[in-house]
């Protein structure tokens, strides 16, 4: 089946081109298209008013379909920002000992990956790293090393970005969180809407920090925080946004809403937030859920991982999968991980041939998503075949 006409307008500007990125700049949908216009139109239509229709409509929307997605009991636990670095810098200010004493990998995002170790530098943190490898006996020893103690925050990727491996250990971790420490904070940035994922038996003890950019299909600017109630309930970076509504605290001192409102910033851009919106409703349309989605992306998957292993791609046959498709219905991300030595020259050739992936050091990725085929896939294999 094709869901091609949902994304006509993209498709549209480069009909050629092969995008198998859609692990890391997906591409648009239409509705977020319609998204965006209407966030334009209602700005200018309710101007001094449009405030209440955001907090009042919009934003509600949003955490409704957070919540749906994550089977989160309460939605008011959602909260915005522009993007996931905002929320890191948000909750580790809360934690007002110093230095804090970090738990993580060696694996997490740019994002954190650079600022704890600018907090090492610093000296506001002390930072315990866990091999990512060897991968198989991966959760037990993040699992001990938690268990250990000696940790006020515990980070760790739902799915790592670089080798698309996803860890089955968050509900361990979460047996450990406490309101006075350990924070456990899971980065779901490339688990969110690739992977089913319910967070109901944890959403009382752990921090899930996402956002729109990738699977999500909504772009840039649509940074999202699950926040546990009780758990940091003083970010020192703190906002204005975070004033408004259900007020606590000292009524001499600084207040805060009660629920995630106490992560929220000053003036943002809500226009992410309606083209998140836009794509909720048309896949809420299309009946299409993560899991449906997840399906097509690993029959094409697994399409170009057949062709790997046969020598149908040529020399990149010889790279090592990170992270194979093995039919188990387990976890995983929505890209083939290659490592190899010639990663960085086999990603620019392709893109020469106007071909999209993206690489990481020697790993190479190839993303699949919704407005992919296998006629698209065959393509991608004559492509590496012709190349490699």
């Amino acid at each position: 089946m094709t869901y091609k006409a949902l994304f006509s307008r993209a498709l549209a500007l480069d009909p050629e081109r092969l995008h198998f990125a859609a692990h890391s700049h997906h591409l648009w949908p239409d509705a977020s298209f319609d998204g965006q216009v209407r966030a334009w139109v209602e700005a200018n239509h309710f101007a001094d008013r449009k405030w209440d229709l955001i907090f009042g409509d919009v934003v509600p929307e949003a955490q409704r379909h957070v919540a749906k997605e994550l089977n989160l009991p309460d939605p008011e636990t959602v909260v915005f920002a522009p993007n996931t670095h905002d929320f890191l810098i948000r909750i580790f200010s809360g934690w007002e000992t110093k230095p804090v004493r970090i738990l993580t990998t060696d694996g997490e995002f740019h994002a954190f990956r650079r600022q704890a170790e600018r907090w090492e530098e610093s000296g506001e943190a002390v930072v315990t790293r866990v091999p990512l490898e060897p991968f198989d006996t991966f959760d037990d020893r993040f699992t001990a090393a938690a268990r250990a103690g000696g940790h006020d925050v515990i980070v760790v990727s739902q799915v790592f970005f670089k080798t698309g491996q996803a860890i089955g250990c968050i509900d361990d971790l979460a047996a450990l969180a406490k309101p006075e420490g350990p924070w456990v904070i899971v980065d779901g940035y490339h688990g969110f809407m690739a992977t089913p994922t319910d967070l109901s038996a944890v959403a009382d003890r752990i921090f899930y920090v996402t956002g729109g950019y990738k699977y999500a299909m909504t772009g840039e600017g649509a940074g999202l925080l699950h926040a546990p109630h009780g758990y940091c309930t003083r970010p020192v970076v703190t906002g204005w946004f975070a004033e408004f509504g259900n007020l606590m605290g000292p009524p001499e001192g600084v207040q805060y809403r009660g629920d995630a409102g106490r992560f929220w910033g000053a003036t943002f851009d809500a226009t992410p937030l309606y083209r998140f919106n836009g794509v909720r409703r048309m896949l809420d349309e299309q009946a299409l859920t993560t899991a449906d989605i997840s399906a097509h992306a690993d029959r094409l998957s697994a399409r170009f991982a057949q062709a790997l292993a046969s020598g149908a791609c040529g020399a990149l046959g010889e790279a090592t999968v990170l992270n194979p498709v093995t039919g188990d219905n387990a976890p995983r991300a929505r890209f083939l991980a290659l490592k190899h030595r010639d990663a960085q020259s086999w990603r620019a050739r392709l893109l020469e041939a106007n071909v999209v992936t993206d690489v990481r050091d020697d790993v190479i990725r190839f993303g699949f998503g919704l407005y992919q085929t296998e006629e698209d896939v065959d393509r991608l294999i004559a492509v590496c075949r012709r190349l490699f």
